[in-house]
């Protein structure tokens, strides 16, 4: 009998990594994911990683862009299907120009924009700001916490010039090389530029405990003809959350290794993150936030808010994880 059973499971041994590729040999269904290099897309890097894309029958392309805007201009460009990791303030600016794209999940929650200056440029206390060259890329959220950060302390962003940095590497040699006097970016720059340059800046978190969504976004049209994929693409990032959660230490290594970054860092922004699906009201609230400064700013002709509800698609998180979803229409 101990024989009988010992040949069973060598059998199944042999052939149990068959028996997954047999479950993946249905229709395999392709997706092109744009995606730009900051810990927001956490959870897709573990679902490429640990294969749960191919285990649902997806296969993944991806494209990198230097920010989350330029991943959503990409994807309306038809140069991706989804984007990941992307925030919520492209996608309202792309709502006032009345853009036909769906949020269809939230994967992360952050505090990672900052605010540096250098102090040899007479900077020290926030008032000092008034009149500088201060660096940020128009049209990220970075823009936006720059401003709300200069009204929560009795400026405006007119107080300042906004310097248009639009590659990262910009955003770490300008301040370095004294081309502006401050810049408002995320991590992992902020922590090179402080590497280089220690106490010379100083050094502010601009969010005030409103977080930085990262999204997942496909356009109206993809969804309408694509649901079942966009079901299945969410539950790969839901089998990546329940993996990051059993595995945090191996999670943590997929995402610095596409991020390229030190172990020092990760240990650092990981705890700056919450990375677990949802759909919620208080995406709403945020991006009706980001509107209205924008409006107030001049940085959009339309002069009435979107209904923000009209941009979200609740039906494949449901179908996925309908425990997470809360939103009021």
């Amino acid at each position: 009998m101990k024989r009988f059973l010992f040949v069973i499971f060598a059998i199944l041994s042999i052939i149990s990594p068959h028996l997954v590729l047999l479950s993946c040999t249905g229709k395999t269904d392709s997706v092109v994911v744009a995606y730009s290099p900051f810990e927001s897309a956490a959870l897709f890097w573990i679902a490429q990683d640990n294969c749960f894309f191919e285990r649902n029958n997806l296969n993944v392309a991806v494209r990198k862009y230097d920010t989350g805007a330029a991943a959503l201009d990409g994807m309306l460009r038809n140069e991706a299907d989804i984007v990941v990791g992307t925030s919520e303030f492209p996608v309202v600016g792309a709502a006032f120009q009345k853009e036909k794209i769906k949020i269809i999940g939230a994967i992360d929650k952050a505090e990672i924009i900052y605010l540096v200056a250098r102090k040899d440029r007479g900077i020290e206390k926030v008032a000092d700001l008034k009149g500088k060259m201060v660096g940020t890329t128009p049209g990220t959220v970075a823009n936006f916490y720059l401003g709300r950060f200069l009204n929560l302390n009795g400026m405006d962003i007119k107080d300042v010039v906004v310097v248009d940095l639009k590659r990262p590497e910009e955003w770490v040699s300008s301040i370095l090389n004294a081309d502006v006097d401050a810049i408002c970016t995320a991590q992992p720059y902020i922590d090179a530029i402080k590497e280089t340059m220690g106490d010379k800046v100083v050094v502010w978190p601009t969010q005030s405990n409103q977080p930085v969504f990262g999204l997942v976004i496909s356009s109206g049209e993809w969804i309408e003809n694509n649901p079942e994929i966009a079901s299945r693409f969410l539950k790969s990032l839901a089998q990546a959350e329940e993996y990051l959660t059993g595995h945090p230490a191996e999670s943590k290594v997929i995402v610095q290794r596409w991020l390229d970054v030190d172990t020092d860092y990760m240990e650092t922004v990981w705890s700056q993150n919450q990375y677990s699906l949802s759909l919620n009201e208080y995406l709403i609230l945020s991006m009706e936030d980001e509107a209205r400064w924008m409006i107030n700013n001049n940085l959009t002709t339309e002069k009435q808010m979107p209904d923000f509800t009209e941009y979200i698609y609740e039906d494949g998180l449901k179908a996925v994880e309908p425990n997470v979803v809360n939103i009021i229409r």
